[in-house]
């Protein structure tokens, strides 16, 4: 059973969580991990592949809220890649199972809080743009927040950090390493702007349309609120869509989530190859900061 809470304010319950989650994990695991991986539907497999890898279940962590999302395993998992230790969530929780906030962010928050000061996210995503198509990776240059919500809504210990800036949410760094990373390995990555939507339901082919002309080119459930947390505790993050499908009204087909899940599988060896060489390149652009 986890500990009890401490009476006060929410945000002081939440980082009472965050240091018992935090200290659970660094009882288990050895190493000093410097960069968070967060692996989204069907992308799991990467962390099967971290040399000296650990492994600590969601459930063994104190208030890590666990997925029921198919595709989304529930570990922590530590490991090497390249001259990098890297903290990856294998899976996460999102807003339409059901859970407050601030279990959403729980895991990033918990990434920043045991030593993670970049952090590269990951997701499954309906293309919109005309230049996607499933199977092709897509950079995150920005995001629309379409969930209806904020994670930082609430009190807030620090005034200083009341008005996160999020002008440039993704990193130019980790994005010029991306963009690297993708050159080096010959694979095409394109670019685009990410809208978050609370789902569960896919979208109508109205509402596709609407987030074109609002300047979308891949929709998912996941991310948006994720990136807010990092950039509030002043963690650099980086972010990249596996595009699975093409969104509602520009497919012959209906949209369902093991069609997502199997064509995340099919590039999986892709995704593995050019999530690997981001990392060492985001962790030499993060040794020049």
């Amino acid at each position: 059973m986890p500990p009890e809470r401490p009476a006060g304010e929410s945000r002081v319950t939440l980082r009472f969580e965050v240091e018992e989650a935090r200290a659970a994990v660094l009882g288990q695991v050895r190493g000093d991990p410097r960069v968070g991986v967060v692996l989204g539907s069907g992308l799991g497999a990467f962390a099967e592949r971290l040399s000296r890898r650990q492994i600590v279940p969601y459930e063994e962590i104190p208030y890590f809220p666990v997925p029921r999302v198919l595709g989304h395993a529930g570990n922590l998992c530590v490991g090497d890649v390249g001259g990098a230790t890297v903290a990856c969530l294998q899976g996460r929780v999102h807003a339409y199972e059901g859970h407050a906030l601030d279990r959403v962010v729980f895991g990033v928050r918990l990434l920043a809080a045991i030593g993670c000061h970049t952090v590269l996210v990951t997701n499954a995503a309906g293309g919109i743009g005309d230049h996607l198509a499933p199977g092709d990776l897509m950079l995150i240059t920005d995001h629309l927040n379409l969930t209806g919500r904020n994670p930082l809504v609430g009190p807030e210990e620090n005034p200083e950090r009341r008005f996160p800036d999020m002008s440039e949410a993704y990193d130019p760094a980790l994005r010029a390493a991306a963009k690297g990373a993708a050159q080096d390995l010959g694979i095409a990555l394109k670019e685009g702007v990410y809208a978050g939507v609370l789902g569960p339901s896919y979208e109508t082919p109205a509402e596709i349309r609407m987030l074109r002309t609002l300047g979308a080119d891949a929709v998912g459930m996941s991310t948006v609120l994720e990136v807010i947390a990092l950039r509030h505790l002043g963690v650099r993050v980086g972010a990249v869509s596996a595009i699975t499908n093409r969104a509602a009204g520009l497919s012959a087909t209906p949209l369902r989530h093991d069609e997502v899940q199997e064509t995340a599988r099919k590039m999986q060896k892709t995704f593995v190859r050019f999530l690997t060489r981001w990392i060492e390149l985001a962790t030499e652009a993060s040794a020049g900061v």
